[in-house]
């Protein structure tokens, strides 16, 4: 029996009971320490810096691929926010997309099945089921799959693989070096707010987007690392990219508009409505072609080739009409067009808008690897802009703009299907660099989010993790009842016995008491502790009131020490990292000799207080509707 050591380093300074080796029951342990602060913040930083290099070669394998795709040319020259130039291939430009499935889905198949889609329900699913543990091998199938899928034509984006990319890169330095699973954890929001950082050339966006879809826990040791690693990757990109938006447009201040005029707020109403129903529209048609595809017969090679060959179909009758492919790729060069208001016929737009949706749709339902944050940007801007373009024909006064229609509905669609609010308005704004957006962006988000929440609760990450079975919580609360102490709730009926008499004492105590029987704490010949019996606990495991024999089921041979002023959040947090069962309270949280044992506490004892304090909470609770009052 001994005491395991699960303390912060603040209260290293308990003792451990010497038993000779012959007692010491063996227990399983994992391999995993808790490294302090100092350490966590120096392994962010060093992800940080990983994933910003991570994000600038993936840029360079999108344009190598897409060189030799479409020009037959080994060249790393390619600006996302410019037109693809027309291939020479002609009409074969058709295959492009398809000869790329073909490489995707070896790829995926063969060696990383969670590179498939667009990564970030895997990141979520690997912190909520997993573990924090995402295979090292993950990151580079990823960055290979998802830059030939953008890179040949599919209509996805980069930042999803790069969030999981990144994110791979957290756990794979997390498992390096046996951190605690919440370590891993934080490591793994640090990659993928480092590659938004990155991406984006956006680091307040990036810590956005950890807080509101990766992170379990909000607090500050988990905060402090995230940010460092955004704030590193920054530094990369910017250093690598330029110190530069994403998109490059004029001013929105100095259109004329007033956006924060009341008469306006009607339209953002209705404006962020459409932008709502837009998200749910974009939500479902990705996992209604995922059902599609599944339901085809043929293997997976062929059902992406299908698909694939759909989007070169649609990029070469585009190519050919308009002098664009317009739907392949990022879309960046689209969105960019829209911005600056060289794209402005309402026609094309609401025909880009519907396009790129079935595009997208085709191509991460079939089976591809990328990212839907870019489709959702460009399904924004179209609709954005022809909703402009629209209300200069129905309500000339109003004077809308398309430039800044466009930026309010990228944001309004990216809140809406990733349920990331504070994360769009943030990022865009980064992306922009122009306040003057930002109240009614506020409104439109607002509004977006909440129309496509009440159509469905899952967002286009949760949706899918949701069809596994693998729910997550919608939301993070704050448990008060885990604030309260130890004293509040342990058990003080303790006795004290021999080892040589202890079995016979406690079936007598059972006997007498049944299910009220205190703890024993059985010492060892030197006044140690060598096990603890809790009735309760015996109870809950084996529901009998008799015990016939001295098994390992029945004690508990390992304990905390924790003080009585200690809070049970803490507490559950320590014998969860000790994987124990039982604390023994104490005045100060240290224990010199058993007889400064106040009482025993359990995780179960938790539990059921737990239960029981919102049951009378529910109770408490003012009822409402037709049957209050009955």
């Amino acid at each position: 029996m001994h005491q395991v050591d699960a303390v912060p380093p603040r209260r290293r300074r308990l003792r451990h009971r010497h038993m000779p080796d012959n007692e010491r029951i063996p227990v399983a342990r994992p391999r995993t320490i808790e490294r302090s602060s100092l350490v966590l913040a120096l392994l962010a930083v060093g992800v940080g810096i990983a994933a910003g290099l991570g994000a600038a070669l993936f840029r360079d394998l999108i344009a190598i691929f897409h060189n030799l795709a479409f020009f037959g040319e080994l060249s790393r020259i390619y600006d996302a926010n410019q037109h693809t130039g027309v291939s020479p291939w002609g009409a074969w430009v058709i295959i492009v997309p398809m000869l790329g499935a073909v490489a995707v889905t070896f790829l995926v198949q063969n060696f990383a099945p969670e590179a498939k889609g667009h990564g970030v329900p895997e990141v979520i699913d690997a912190i909520y089921y997993r573990g924090g543990v995402i295979r090292p091998t993950v990151a580079g199938v990823k960055a290979l799959a998802s830059s030939i899928s953008i890179a040949t034509g599919g209509a996805v984006g980069r930042e999803g693989p790069i969030i999981q990319i990144g994110s791979a890169l957290g756990s794979g330095v997390g498992q390096a070096t046996m951190l605690r699973e919440w370590q891993r954890n934080t490591l793994i929001a640090a990659g993928a707010a480092a590659g938004i950082a990155a991406t984006f050339n956006a680091p307040l966006g990036g810590l956005l987007f950890a807080i509101e879809i990766i992170l379990p826990e909000t607090s500050g040791r988990t905060l402090i690392p995230v940010a460092l690693a955004t704030g590193a990757a920054s530094f990369v990109g910017r250093a690598l990219f330029g110190n530069t938006p994403s998109f490059d447009i004029p001013a929105l201040a100095n259109n004329g508009l007033d956006l924060n005029s009341p008469e306006l707020l009607l339209v953002y109403l209705v404006f962020g409505v459409l932008m709502g129903l837009a998200a749910w529209l974009f939500n479902r048609s990705i996992y209604l072609f995922e059902d599609l595809f599944e339901r085809l017969p043929g293997n997976a090679y062929l059902r992406h080739v299908l698909g694939m060959g759909c989007v070169g179909l649609m990029m070469y009758v585009f190519v050919t009409t308009t002098g664009h492919y317009y739907v392949d790729g990022v879309g960046y060069a689209t969105i960019q067009d829209i911005l600056q208001n060289a794209l402005t016929a309402p026609g094309l737009l609401l025909l880009l808008f519907a396009a790129k949706l079935l595009a997208t749709s085709l191509t991460l339902g079939s089976g591809a690897s990328g990212g839907v944050f870019s489709p959702a940007l460009y399904l924004g801007a179209t609709l954005g802009g022809a909703f402009a373009v629209g209300m200069q024909q129905i309500a000339p006064w109003f004077e809308l703009d398309v430039a800044t229609m466009a930026v309010l509905g990228m944001a309004g669609v990216v809140a809406g299907s990733t349920g990331a609010a504070l994360t769009a308005i943030v990022i865009i704004f980064e992306m922009t660099r122009d306040y003057h957006v930002i109240i009614p962006m506020v409104i439109i988000v607002s509004i977006a989010y909440g129309i496509r929440q009440f159509l469905t609760a899952d967002t286009i990450y949760t949706f899918k993790l949701s069809r596994r079975n693998h729910p997550v919580p919608a939301s993070l609360e704050t448990n008060l009842f885990m604030l309260r102490k130890a004293s509040d709730f342990y058990d003080p009926r303790v006795v004290r016995v021999g080892s040589t008499r202890g079995m016979a004492e406690i079936r007598r105590r059972f006997r007498r008491f049944g299910r009220q029987t205190p703890n024993v704490l059985v010492l060892d010949a030197e006044g140690g502790i060598q096990s603890i019996f809790s009735s309760r606990r015996h109870y809950r495991l084996t529901g009998r009131g008799r015990i016939r024999s001295w098994a390992d089921e029945h004690m508990e041979h390992e304990y905390i020490v924790v003080g009585a002023d200690d809070l049970i959040f803490d507490i559950v947090g320590r014998l969860r990292a000790a994987h124990c069962e039982v604390a023994l309270v104490t005045p100060d949280g240290h224990m010199n000799h058993p007889r400064e044992v106040q009482g025993v506490l359990t995780l179960s004892d938790v539990a059921r207080s737990s239960r029981l304090a919102r049951q009378m909470a529910r109770r408490r609770e003012p009822r409402h509707g037709p049957s209050a009052g009955r």
